[in-house]
């Protein structure tokens, strides 16, 4: 039986790439599962515009009716946004989409994944996946983690999701060789906060720097990607004493409802969200534009490289 090509991507994405136009990848799982409605479309072409303002295009990566789509359009956006039974994407899903014939938000590791698969260098986000607490015993990590051990690509992200256990996080990054970064720090951030109370053993200082990276680590020939620690702008952070508490009490919720897997992050971020009045959800909106920005001028200072 034949088979249609696996990955679509869109006309925009793939002149943009041919012309040497920067381009920058967004994940489609913050306007799937993350965000509440309708604030989460407004976010995602937000995110959209602001690349189009630095003079980049963006590649919003999700799975539409079964097939992986590398550039979404504004009605597939808006389609995926509101559609309740929508899936969640990592990359072992990406293949039974062929089957579901469903639409899907791709997560970070999924993003990276068909990014990366359509030649895309740079891919920006608000927060990975990483170590769940307890994962001693469940071995609860996100595919997050290998993915960026696997594909080289730049993630600019604002650290590992606060729920997460961010020392483990970091030491499992260092098992897998994978770069960590701070841009213009020496601490990781911790999301929702400036410094996660914990710091990252290499910094950069600019875009520039970002490149030479990456391009290093390509003509070494290593496969991992590039993790750039992006703090989220001090005056938008959360009081740091605050979010303890609420995630504490996010935590012992989730273990009274019984919630795990990959329901366990949409549920935990919601209840603090609900918890810090929506405070939380202004400073994830705020962290990913700063990243979005950052992601900008990394990929046009990729394409000055190479040019």
């Amino acid at each position: 039986m034949p088979t249609t090509a696996p990955i679509h991507v869109s006309d925009e994405v793939r002149d943009a790439l041919s012309s040497g136009t920067p381009v920058v990848a967004l994940e489609s799982t913050i306007f799937t599962h993350g965000l509440p409605r309708p604030s989460n479309i407004e976010v995602a072409l937000e995110g959209e515009e602001l690349i189009r303002s630095a003079g980049a295009v963006p590649a919003t990566i999700g799975v539409h009716r079964g097939t992986p789509v590398v550039g979404l359009s504004r009605e597939q956006i808006h389609e995926l946004g509101y559609d309740d039974t929508a899936d969640k994407a990592s990359i072992r899903e990406l293949p039974l989409a062929a089957i579901t014939q469903k639409n899907a938000g791709t997560t970070i590791a999924a993003t990276a994944f068909l990014a990366r698969s359509a030649g895309i260098d740079v891919f920006a986000t608000g927060g990975l996946g990483g170590v769940h607490h307890g994962a001693d015993k469940t071995f609860d990590e996100s595919a997050d983690l290998i993915a960026m051990a696997r594909t080289s690509i730049v993630l600019i992200s604002s650290g590992a999701k606060a729920i997460l256990d961010i020392p483990a996080t970091l030491e499992r990054f260092e098992t897998l060789s994978v770069p960590v970064v701070g841009y213009r720090t020496n601490r990781y951030p911790g999301f929702y906060v400036v410094d996660s109370g914990h710091a990252v053993s290499s910094r950069v200082e600019s875009p520039d720097d970002v490149a030479t990276v990456l391009l290093a680590a390509r003509a070494l020939g290593l496969g991992s990607g590039v993790l750039v620690a992006n703090p989220v702008p001090e005056d938008e952070q959360l009081d740091p004493a605050e979010l303890d508490g609420v995630i504490e009490a996010a935590w012992a919720a989730a273990d009274r409802d019984g919630v795990s897997g990959q329901a366990s992050t949409p549920y935990l971020l919601d209840y603090i969200r609900r918890a810090t009045d929506g405070r939380s959800l202004k400073a994830n909106v705020a962290l990913y534009r700063n990243n979005i920005r950052l992601a900008s001028e990394v990929a046009a200072a990729l394409v000055a490289r190479r040019s």
